[in-house]
């Protein structure tokens, strides 16, 4: 059988359009095709492969207890899990550790904790979510309603109720929904697929008091932007602001399938047995491969590293851009960085990535008009300067006409 991209259309769903590349290995920063061509990764699989492809401390843990144990669902409890959990407490706000599968389901089971919270603590009345347009949270009904996107939640039907949104940066917005009925508050600390947007300080601190004063939870969505990605641990570290729930994946387990949920002891209370649950969640071999990516990520070393080499991308973008005009701004922070196209080539960020690709460079977008890059978080340096070549090369092919 010929695994080709006609038998995608035969086969799958159509609810994605996949590149007619179908990529068949890779090794560290570089990706090979069906036909063995080359390509260099800035798209880190959305923000996931925060160590590359087939790393070895991943593929070594994989193996490991690939011979041991795979599975028992929770029932049971298994040491991956217990030692994971041990360092993400240890390392970060949080007192208590829930394991999902995505970040969409860790997601849900933070907005469903601050529910639950909130009509244990406060009773009924106390049931509204404010969250952000052109936020992202997962594609479950309840995440993607509170995501603020109607493109992504129209057409299914009745929405869940009692979820608002705010505009992001912009502080009144949120002074004109929240109050004492608000249970939680949901953000991204960057927001990624909104445009890679960084909070203003003001705004950032100014949410959390506003959250203090009216009692309701922060919970931060840090699936794209944990584990090392803006060059902390975690990108609140970096805001001096704290939240009551915090949800990571993506990075977490370098390319394997895991997510988790974060928060106090005071506020996990309110999951009691029996109240959420995930089969897969905390899978001993999933918690093995993030037990060794968090373990590899989590050295100054790597996360100054991830500064240095932001460094390299946004001035070799600056440098592409003196030549060719075609960005207004460079964003982002850490390796999750945004090339807001001009004026000019507003709606065409698919055409550069198109054009990359064809260059032997893989990246990604953030909406219709933003290139994105989201590389592994030990990228060479080398691939980087070979890899803005060959988008280089894409730029000049879009500028030329």
């Amino acid at each position: 059988m010929l695994a080709n991209r006609d038998l995608f259309d035969q086969v799958m769903v159509p609810n994605y359009s996949p590149s007619a590349v179908i990529p068949v290995r890779g090794k560290g920063s570089k990706v090979w095709d069906q036909d063995n061509n080359e390509y260099i990764d800035f798209a880190g699989g959305i923000a996931v492969n925060c160590l590359g492809h087939c790393h070895p401390a991943l593929v070594e843990a994989l193996k490991t207890q690939g011979e041991k144990l795979w599975h028992l669902s929770n029932v049971m409890t298994n040491e991956p899990a217990l030692r994971l959990a041990k360092k993400l407490v240890d390392n970060t706000f949080a007192d208590k550790v829930y394991f999902a599968n995505s970040g969409a389901e860790s997601n849900e089971a933070a907005l469903k904790l601050a529910r639950r919270w909130a009509l244990d603590v406060h009773g009924a009345g106390k049931s509204e979510i404010i969250a952000f347009k052109q936020g992202f949270h997962g594609r479950t009904f309840f995440t993607v309603t509170v995501g603020g996107q109607a493109a992504y939640s129209d057409g299914f039907g009745p929405k869940p109720g009692d979820v608002f949104h705010a505009e992001y940066n912009n502080l009144d917005s949120v002074k004109e929904l929240i109050s004492d009925k608000t249970c939680a508050v949901v953000m991204e600390p960057l927001q990624g697929e909104g445009g890679i947007i960084s909070p203003t300080n003001e705004f950032i601190q100014g949410v959390r008091e506003l959250c203090d004063q009216h009692n309701a939870l922060l919970v931060f969505d840090e699936v794209q932007t944990g584990v090392g990605r803006t060059g902390e641990l975690y990108a609140y570290m970096g805001l001096n602001v704290t939240p009551d729930i915090l949800t990571t994946a993506k990075a977490l387990g370098g390319g394997f399938p895991i997510g988790a949920m974060l928060t106090t002891a005071d506020i996990a209370q309110h999951l009691k047995i029996g109240t959420h649950g995930s089969t897969y969640g905390g899978n001993p071999l999933a918690c093995a491969v993030a037990e060794a990516a968090f373990d590899t990520v989590n050295d100054p070393a790597v996360l100054s590293g991830v500064v240095a080499k932001a460094t390299l991308y946004k001035d070799g973008l600056n440098k592409i851009n003196a030549k060719y005009n075609v960005f207004k701004e460079i964003r982002g922070k850490g390796l999750l960085i945004g090339a807001v196209l001009t004026d000019e080539y507003q709606g065409r960020a698919k055409d550069f990535l198109n054009a990359a690709m064809s260059e032997g460079l893989m990246s990604l977008v953030a909406g219709a008009s933003i290139v994105r890059f989201a590389p592994s978080l030990v990228i060479p340096d080398a691939d980087i300067a070979e890899g803005l070549l060959r988008f280089e090369k894409a730029v000049a092919n879009i500028a030329k006409g």
